[in-house]
Parts: C-alpha cells; sequence; structure tokens
C-alpha cells in the first residue's frame, strides 16, 4: 500500500514538472549543435519528504475511516430505533410516514466530516422528536381505546374461573374450621378430664400419706403395740457377709420399745433381729445369737441407731446419734447372712413373715431405715447423724415404693434432717 501510494506521488510531481504541450498539439524539435550538452534531469524530491507525505495521507486515511465507522454504527442503530417506533403497537404505522418523505435523511453522506456531524446532529433530533410523538400516541392510544371483543371474554371467563375457584376454597376452610371446633372441643374435654384427675390427685396427696417432696422423705408410724401394725420391706436381702443397718427411731414405749426390725429366713426365724424386749437391754440377734448394745432411745425423741457386723470373728459395733457406744466380736463368727428371707419393721417373727407377739412389737415413729453390704466408716456414720451426708443403702434403701403399711400402721412426710437435730 504504502509503494503505492509513494507511486502515486511520484507521478503527480513528475506531470507537473513536465512542460505543457502548444496548443495544437504539436512539438517543435530544435536541433542542437554537436558540442552542445543536455539539460540535467529534475532532481527527484528527497526520501524523506516522500515518507512524511505518505504518513500524512495513511494518517488521514485511517481517521476518516474511524469516524465513518463510528457515524455508520449510529446511523445503523437510530434508524433501527426509528424503524420499531414508527411501525407501532400493530407493526404498521409509520409507513405512511416513512413513504412521506421527500428525501430520505440516510442516503449517500457528505464526505465533508464537519457537515456530516451537523447532519447527524440534525437527523438525531428529529428522530427523537418523532419518538415522543408517537410514546405520546401510544399512551393515549393505551388510555382510551375499547378492548376487542374476544380479548373481554377472555377476560370475563378468567375471573368467572377465579371467582369458581375462590368460592370453592373459602367452602373448604369453612369445613377445616369446623372440624378444627370439633378437635378443638375434644382437645378441651381431654385437657379438662386430665387436668381434674391431676386436681384429685393433689387432693389425694394432700390428705393421704403416699407420696412425699422426696422418695425417702416420709416416716412409718406404729401407734399402738398390737401383732397386726408393722411394715413390710419389699425388696429382700442377698448373702451377706458384712453388713450395717443404720434409722432413725423415736419412741417412749415402757417396758421396751420393741422390735424396730426384723429378718427371717427358712430355718430361722432370727436371722437378724434387733429388739428391746421388758426390761432387758438393747439386743442385736444373728442366727439367733444375741449381743447387748449400749443404746438408749426410749426418751420419746429422735435418735440415730446404727449397729455393724461381719462374719469375721462375729465383730459388731453399735453407734447412737454418730458416736460409737459399743463394740464386741464372737456374735455369729464366720456365719454368713443368708439370702431370701422377709425384712418386717416393727414386729418379731417367730416364723417366715408372721406369728407376731404384741408384746414384742414397736410403738413409736421409725425413718431412714438404710442397709449396706459392708461396715461403714464411723467418719460416713457421723455424716449421715449429722445430716452432712446422704447415703441411700446399697442393698435396702429408704424409698416409699419399696414399704408397705398393714393394720393402720401410715406413712407420714418426716420432719427434716436438721429438725430431727434438734430433737436430741
Amino acid at each position: 500500500m504504502l509503494a503505492v501510494l509513494a507511486g502515486l506521488a511520484f507521478a503527480r510531481w513528475g506531470a507537473a514538472a513536465a512542460p505543457e504541450p502548444p496548443p495544437g498539439g504539436r512539438f517543435v524539435c530544435t536541433p542542437l549543435p554537436p558540442d552542445a550538452a543536455c539539460p540535467p534531469p529534475p532532481a527527484p524530491p528527497p526520501e524523506e519528504e516522500l515518507q512524511a507525505a505518505v504518513l500524512r495521507l495513511r494518517e488521514t486515511l485511517l481517521a476518516q475511516k474511524e469516524t465513518l465507522g463510528r457515524q455508520r454504527d449510529a446511523i445503523q442503530e437510530l434508524t433501527a430505533k426509528l424503524g420499531r417506533c414508527e411501525a407501532g403497537p400493530d407493526g404498521r404505522g409509520g409507513a405512511g410516514r416513512k413513504e412521506g418523505k421527500g428525501k430520505d435523511t440516510m442516503g449517500d453522506l457528505p464526505r465533508d466530516p464537519a457537515r456530516l456531524v451537523d447532519q447527524l446532529s440534525r437527523t438525531t433530533q428529529a428522530l427523537k422528536d418523532r419518538l415522543e410523538n408517537l410514546e405520546h400516541q401510544l399512551r393515549a392510544n393505551v388510555s382510551y381505546a375499547a378492548l376487542p371483543l374476544d380479548l373481554r371474554e377472555m377476560l370475563q371467563k378468567r375471573l368467572g374461573d377465579l371467582e369458581r375457584q375462590l368460592l370453592s376454597k373459602v367452602a373448604e376452610l369453612e369445613n377445616e374450621k369446623s372440624l378444627l371446633h370439633n378437635e378443638t372441643s375434644t382437645h378441651r374435654q381431654r385437657t379438662e378430664a386430665a387436668l381434674n384427675a391431676l386436681l384429685e390427685r393433689v387432693s389425694e396427696l394432700e390428705r393421704g400419706t403416699s407420696a412425699f417432696k422426696s422418695p425417702d422423705e416420709f416416716k412409718v408410724s406404729l401407734p399402738l403395740r398390737t401383732n397386726y401394725l408393722y411394715g413390710k420391706v419389699k425388696k429382700t436381702l442377698p448373702e451377706l457377709y458384712a453388713f450395717t443397718v443404720c434409722l432413725w427411731l423415736k419412741s417412749s414405749a415402757s417396758p421396751g420399745i420393741g422390735t424396730p426390725f426384723s429378718y427371717a429366713v427358712p430355718g430361722q426365724a432370727n436371722e437378724v433381729v434387733l429388739i428391746e424386749w421388758g426390761n432387758n437391754p438393747i439386743e442385736l440377734l444373728i442366727n439367733d445369737k444375741v449381743a447387748q448394745l449400749p443404746l438408749f432411745i426410749s426418751d420419746g425423741k429422735w435418735h440415730h441407731i446404727c449397729v455393724t457386723w461381719t462374719t469375721r470373728d462375729g465383730m459388731w459395733e453399735a453407734f447412737q446419734d454418730g458416736e460409737k457406744l459399743g463394740t464386741g466380736d464372737n456374735l455369729a463368727p464366720w456365719h454368713p447372712i443368708k439370702p431370701g428371707g422377709v425384712l418386717i419393721l416393727g414386729q418379731e417373727q417367730d416364723t417366715v413373715g408372721g406369728r407376731f407377739d404384741a408384746t414384742q412389737a414397736f410403738v413409736g415413729e421409725m425413718s431412714q431405715f438404710n442397709i449396706w453390704d459392708r461396715v461403714l466408716k464411723p467418719e460416713d456414720i457421723m455424716n449421715i447423724a449429722n445430716c452432712s451426708a446422704n447415703m441411700p443403702g446399697n442393698i435396702i434403701p429408704w424409698v416409699d415404693n419399696n414399704v408397705d403399711v398393714f393394720g393402720g400402721a401410715a406413712k407420714w412426710p418426716v420432719e427434716t434432717c436438721e429438725e430431727r437435730l434438734l430433737d436430741l
């Protein structure tokens, strides 16, 4: 491309330098003497000037090409917008106007860039004005034109369908409301029945003796010396090689408080018995062998009693209110406590579970009857007695559902441990 432009420039320059022919189109030849010298040919323009001219022409060409590209894109975009606007809602609105124009403003464009920009500005403004007019007419047509008949029928049909759906939904909601009302009434009746049952239970608990603030906060009351008032521990003993029995007692009966508890097995009614009978001291019987305990509890006050025993050498200990008051040995040594017997509170058994003697019955109140399968340490017994520890028996714990009462014996809420201490 540069070579072609350079050739054109050179040819133009040569044509300008050559002499014009005479008007007649004839050339006159003048002979020259032999010694005459020919005029030298004109010197070509310098190479730098040619390159500069070529560069200027190239820059001008590129600038005009870029300007034409931008203008062509703008004209195409505006033409497309004008075509869409004049087409109108039905696609036919702008045909007449376009044909009425005497001159196509989108035809050949002037080659002068200044004139091109001015013409493009005027065309753009005209297009804007026409676009505004079309929008105004379109809004007016949409606002005031009547809808077609088929469109009105379609809308009426759709509204009818929606109305029927709405009525159907309202009917369903009414049915659900009725069902919900019925379910609510049934639920309310059940709730009222449950509340009434709870109120009756609360009243029963307030009047009765079968529930307490805690499963172990109750006492067994045996107010009369008879052979039919007693309590029975549901759980039996396993085979034991040592034990600790602790309980709170309150009695002022005389002579003697009777039998706080007795454990009988087949073949041995006096397997384990704690008894104060007549004017005798309190005795601990194991396999019908006897040890007298230095305990004094018939003053009508609460006392905490613990007895321990081990089959090894028959060692035993007696504690009252946390203090060890006596110890001894050779009480049924090497004899294991037999399992599967019956544990009775308040009566001494002459046979397993029966043949009570009223003269040996316990009179008073008892609580916190617990049995362990080991010998508790003295400090543990002291902590239980002074209310600083709560240690349920791992063999027989003192819980409400493990003790049944018979013959007029009753279970009542027991004083707190601190209140029992104040009674000492």
